[in-house]
Order: C-alpha cells, then structure tokens, then sequence
C-alpha cells in the first residue's frame, strides 16, 4: 500500500472511530441507558454499514466501539472487550459479504451486527450480570434482546444510510479507496 492510500486508511478509520465514540456519548447522555441497555438501540451502529465501502471500518468502528464503551456513562471494563470483539467480527464478517445483496439491498451484511452482537454480548449478560450460573433460557432471551436492538438500529437506520451514501454517490467520495477483494 502506497503512503498516500495508507494515510488515507488511516484517516478513514480515525474518522470512523470519532464518529461511533461521539455519537454513542452523545446519546448516551442525552437518552441515558439506550446505549448499554440489554435491548440497546445505538445510532451509532448504523455506521457498521460504513464495513461495505471502505476495510478501513473495520478499526474504525472496533477502535470507537472501544472508546464508546470506555467513556460511557456505566460501562465496565469488560464491555470494552465483548463489545469490541463482536464489533470486529462483525465489521470483517460484512466487508466479506458486502456484495451480497437481495434486490440491491445489503441485507445479508445488515444482519451480521444482530447476529454477532447478539451471541457475544448475550453471552457476556448471562455469564457476568445474570446470577446463577449459564442457563441455555436465560441466554436466549439476553442475545434476543441485544438482537432485536441491533436489528433495529440496523435495518431502521443502516440500511437507509447505505442507500442514501450509494444513490448520491457520497459513499465513493468518501472512501476512495477501492477494495481489492
């Protein structure tokens, strides 16, 4: 990678990181507990569909899911780790599948931040929040609820955003960087 397309990774990730941390900060302090909740409808998962268009999401938003949970109002240390963890996943899993479409829509990638959240962080509740041991019940309902957050968030706000950033155009403006695969 040249030294101009390597900045330009860079930069794309930093702008992605900052966008994902502010956002979730400030929703967090401005609709307290939407934002870590175990039904949480972050805005700022939206931008997981930025995946599609540039690889430089793929730190961008595991960095500013980082910070997000690092700053936010209640987290704990652990949610640093399982969440980062889900999100990285998540973002590889929807760059891999980003020409996937059904009727033009990305909709295979749109699910990927439910599915991985969902399991991770649903397994994150039940183990450390949830007393009593793991039960396969308990667990299903906690990555269902994380889930059901993340789907929204996804196809009520991500999906929109994706059309809008390729039907304008924005998307190629913004991230120049072509993908090689």
């Amino acid at each position: 990678m040249s030294k101009n397309k390597t900045a330009l990774y860079l930069a794309q990730a930093a702008v992605i990181a900052a966008l994902y941390t502010v956002l979730t900060y400030a929703q967090e302090l401005f609709l307290p507990g939407t934002t870590s909740m175990a039904v949480q409808f972050r805005f700022s998962e939206a931008l997981t569909m930025l995946a599609l268009f540039t690889p430089a999401a793929i730190p961008g938003l595991t960095v500013g899911c980082a910070l997000a949970n690092l700053v936010s109002l209640g987290a704990l240390p652990i949610d640093m780790f399982f969440g980062s963890l889900a999100t990285l996943l998540c973002a590889i899993c929807m760059y891999r599948l980003r020409h996937i479409r059904i009727k033009g829509a990305p909709v295979l990638p749109a699910l990927m931040p439910a599915l991985f959240n969902g399991v991770i962080i649903g397994l994150e509740i039940e183990l450390f929040f949830i007393e009593g041991g793991f039960h396969i019940t308990s667990f299903l309902l906690q990555a269902g609820l994380v889930a059901l957050g993340e789907l929204g968030v996804c196809i009520v706000l991500g999906l929109p955003l994706t059309a809008l950033l390729e039907r304008t155009h924005l998307a190629n403006r913004l991230f120049k960087m072509q993908s090689n695969g």
